[in-house]
């Protein structure tokens, strides 16, 4: 059942929780003809940041932005990779699949966390058009995702 007095992390199960979303999830992606090119650098320190990452967004510590380079560094990630709109919808579907293993069996909780990524793929994708190098200003602090989408 839902409890929407904490913050997303803690129903998502914390920080173990996405890392195990993180880790089926990159194994499906480099299992992936559409996907797998977009990721020729991977490295499973990858996997780590991103749980770190989600964490952050999700209402947990600020690990990301205290150790990770925060925002500007994720976004500066994408830079070149010339995301397609078609790999941005299999990433969706990869991602869906891995939420619906891994995260607690609540559907409004699911729900959220899937609209979070919707939001941050189109930001990626436009992100990656640009080419490596480009400034990416400020983009302020690393964005918070609650219950009700971004706080």
């Amino acid at each position: 059942m839902t409890d929407s007095t904490k913050p997303l992390v803690e129903a998502i199960g914390g920080l173990d929780a996405l890392r195990r979303l993180s880790n089926t999830f990159y194994d499906d992606v480099l299992a992936d003809p559409l996907l797998a090119p977009v990721f020729a650098n991977f490295s499973r320190t990858h996997t780590e940041h991103v749980a770190v990452w989600l964490a952050e967004v999700f209402g947990g510590p600020t690990g990301f932005t205290d150790e990770l380079g925060g925002h500007q560094a994720l976004l500066r990630a994408h830079l070149g990779l010339s995301i397609t709109e078609e790999q941005r919808l299999r990433w969706m579907e990869l991602m869906t699949g891995a939420v619906e293993k891994e995260l607690p069996d609540d559907e409004l909780l699911r729900c959220r966390v899937i609209e979070y990524f919707d939001w941050g793929t189109k930001i990626a994708r436009e992100v990656s058009a640009d080419p490596v190098g480009t400034d990416v200003g400020d983009p302020g602090p690393t964005p918070r995702w609650g219950w009700n989408g971004l706080a």
